[in-house]
């Protein structure tokens, strides 16, 4: 539904639909937190753009362009701007937890620096899903719903498969049930991010490096067979006849 209201100097999306709800619209729904660009939760289609409504500007649009505000398109709509998000809650009850490997003779745990730099980025994900929404994966072909967890799920991944102290083996689940071989690299993922984490070429191609070193390089699949299964127990020896001496 239309409406008109006026926009002053400094707002965002997120204080006009606030003076919407105020003036016009008291039941109109939409979910938001902190309005500081760190919850993630007032995730928007703004122009058919997945954005943050609280970090865009109203002064990024001309004087008295019409703007539409509407749902993210790939998850169901509860009312309003407000959509039904569980899908990626149940995607990360898939992800196996962060496993420590044991402490070091003197009770401490070492990484490098270049390790945890690595990591890093991932972790300022804010759960936005604007990654998923942009996803033609998820948002264009939902049957690929049950064996694809998305952009947002392979950057939890990469962020556990490349910690240096992780120990789980999470390859053949990565490649299984979390379907990452769907993914074609267009980097729209990257592109909608509020928080500029190089999803596709930091997170994505990696994974999918692993996952091809894992199961098509003959050396490293023999290698993550020992590790999961232990060195093959040498065969017993053969019986000896015994022969009794010549008389």
């Amino acid at each position: 539904m239309p409406y008109k209201v006026a926009a002053d100097e400094g707002m965002v999306v997120l204080d006009v639909v606030h003076r919407i709800q105020a003036e016009k619209a008291p039941d109109l729904a939409v979910r938001w937190n902190c309005k500081a660009g760190k919850c993630g939760s007032c995730s928007a289609e703004i122009n058919g753009h997945p954005k943050l409504m609280c970090m865009t500007r109203m002064n990024e649009f001309p004087a008295g362009e019409h703007i539409t505000i509407s749902p993210v398109k790939t998850f169901p709509v509860v009312k309003d701007l407000v959509t039904d998000v569980s899908f990626n809650y149940e995607k990360a009850k898939t992800i196996p937890a962060f496993k420590p490997k044991p402490k070091d003779p003197d009770g401490k745990r070492r990484m490098y620096q270049e390790d945890i730099d690595r990591v890093q980025e991932f972790h300022k994900c804010i759960e936005c899903f604007l990654c998923q929404d942009v996803c033609h994966v998820i948002r264009d072909h939902d049957e690929n719903k049950r064996s694809f967890s998305g952009p947002r799920f392979f950057v939890r991944l990469a962020a556990l498969e490349m910690h240096p102290l992780d120990t789980n083996d999470r390859i053949d689940l990565i490649r299984a049930k979390h379907g990452l071989g769907f993914c074609n690299i267009t980097k729209c993922c990257t592109e909608v991010c509020p928080e500029d984490i190089h999803i596709t070429d930091n997170a994505i191609i990696p994974l999918k490096e692993r996952v091809v070193s894992a199961h098509y390089d003959p050396l490293a699949w023999a290698l993550r067979r020992i590790r999961r299964t232990g060195p093959a127990s040498p065969a017993p020896p053969e019986p000896q006849s015994k022969v009794p001496p010549s008389a």
